[in-house]
């Protein structure tokens, strides 16, 4: 029987859980120094005591970079097994948490399903599901409402909670104030608003926050602290509207912490390369140095179809500046509900992101792989790189969908490799392309 009712309050009692022991294997680290960190805040360790079948994380200070990947149900794309087959897909190619966005319908037993089965972490937004779940019109919505379906999820098993706190009446009126170009493009941000500006309350998941945490303490629900200002366009970041909401995620970070209820603060949208490190660093600084999950920044807005690629530059830099976890962008961002080729594209760009990033910080061991994929490569064993590649099934079937001649060579060069040519050299071997065959 555990003593303890989160991982943070065991952490700070000097408790070091199975679950940090698991988390500080996984990233070579000393169980007690991420027990420390676990006990500031500097680290969460996202993981629902009714997630039987979760392999946990940690997210934070001085580990890997986690990436996140969304689906779930819309109210015009009802494929259920479709978004089971994402989630399948999420797992095979290493994300580390998966978010249940669905908004349309009785949306637990799809939820149920996926914490019955994922070893990665489970997220959630529980203001997306309160309509379908209440069956309620939003303006008939009240605060008690919106509890309940906290409740709900998180004795479901779900590990992380995006709740749109910040948003509260200082945060409107900077909002309101700095005329933006695209307003608010946070779907639960607008919803709040929207409930806030048509009954004249302050936003409920502010007003009852102590509840709110009382709830996520009792399953050890970590709580993802929702920006429902992030910026929508490049010329919206960083702007009143989103400073002003981050100064609230700070205070509300702390609350939370003073609860032993560990967080998570989420960050910009859409955001020029010459911004994000500031924007890193101000978070980070604000926020006491809670783990920032940030979706992309996007680094430009003219490139629907390739915003996986958009994100990725601009997940790299933020990661690399000191963002925690990714949250994946599909090449069907702005435009539809993605697809499973989608989520694959969208899973691996983000992948690209982290991993580029961990180099660039030192994590322990982050070069391993690419050391290992030079040594293959610098003997053009074909199999050996397979094998190491992150994609294996796609990079064998690029090489065979042209197979060169000579298996030590590919069909971009041919015996014109550039590897090929200078290991004959090296071995007292004469290269001669004419007489070659």
């Amino acid at each position: 029987m555990r003593n303890y009712k989160t991982q943070m309050e065991a952490a700070k009692k000097g408790i070091i859980t199975p679950e940090m022991e698991t988390v500080a294997k996984k990233e070579y680290l000393d169980p007690e120094v991420l027990r420390q960190r676990v006990a500031d805040g500097s680290v969460a360790i996202p993981c629902n005591i009714n997630h039987k079948s979760i392999s946990p994380e940690g997210i934070g200070m001085g580990l890997r970079t986690k990436i996140n990947v969304n689906l779930g149900i819309s109210g015009d794309h009802k494929d259920y097994e479709l978004e089971m087959e994402k989630v399948d897909m999420a797992i095979k190619f290493g994300a580390e948490a998966i978010m249940d966005l669905s908004n349309y319908g009785k949306t637990n037993e799809f939820r149920k399903k996926l914490v019955e089965k994922s070893p990665a972490m489970i997220g959630t937004v529980p203001m997306y599901d309160a309509i379908g779940y209440l069956e309620k019109d939003l303006l008939e919505i009240t605060a008690e409402d919106f509890l309940r379906v906290v409740r709900a999820h998180a004795e479901e098993g779900v590990d992380f909670m995006t709740i749109h706190a910040g948003i509260n009446k200082r945060a409107v009126e900077a909002f309101r104030r700095d005329k933006r170009e695209m307003n608010i493009v946070s779907r639960g941000g607008s919803l709040l608003f929207a409930w806030m500006m048509m009954t004249g309350n302050e936003n409920p998941f502010y007003e009852h926050y102590d509840e709110v945490l009382e709830i996520l303490r009792e399953y050890d629900v970590t709580i993802s602290l929702g920006d429902a200002l992030r910026p929508g366009c490049l010329k919206d970041s960083t702007d009143g509207g989103q400073i002003a909401e981050l100064i609230e995620l700070g205070a509300l970070t702390e609350r939370a912490w003073a609860k032993d209820v560990q967080v998570m603060v989420e960050g910009p949208g859409h955001m020029a390369m010459n911004e994000i490190e500031a924007n890193m660093k101000l978070q980070k600084r604000i926020c006491h140095n809670a783990p920032f999950y940030v979706l992309g920044p996007l680094v430009s807005d003219i490139f629907p179809g390739y915003d996986h690629i958009t994100s990725a530059i601009g997940g790299a830099i933020a990661a690399a500046s000191g963002a925690d976890f990714l949250c994946y962008v599909t090449p069907a961002e702005h435009l539809r509900l993605p697809d499973a080729n989608d989520v694959k594209e969208g899973i691996m760009a983000s992948r690209i992101a982290a991993h580029a990033a961990d180099i660039a910080k030192g994590i322990p061991h982050a070069l391993d792989q690419d050391n290992a994929m030079a040594k293959a490569r610098h003997k053009v064993d074909w199999d050996e790189m397979f094998k190491i590649a992150a994609d294996p099934d796609k990079a064998r079937a690029y090489f065979e969908s042209t197979p060169p001649e000579d298996r030590h060579t590919c069909s971009m060069c041919g015996k014109m490799c550039a590897v090929r040519t200078t290991n004959m050299i090296l071995e007292g071997k004469k290269v001669e392309f004419c007489t070659e065959k």
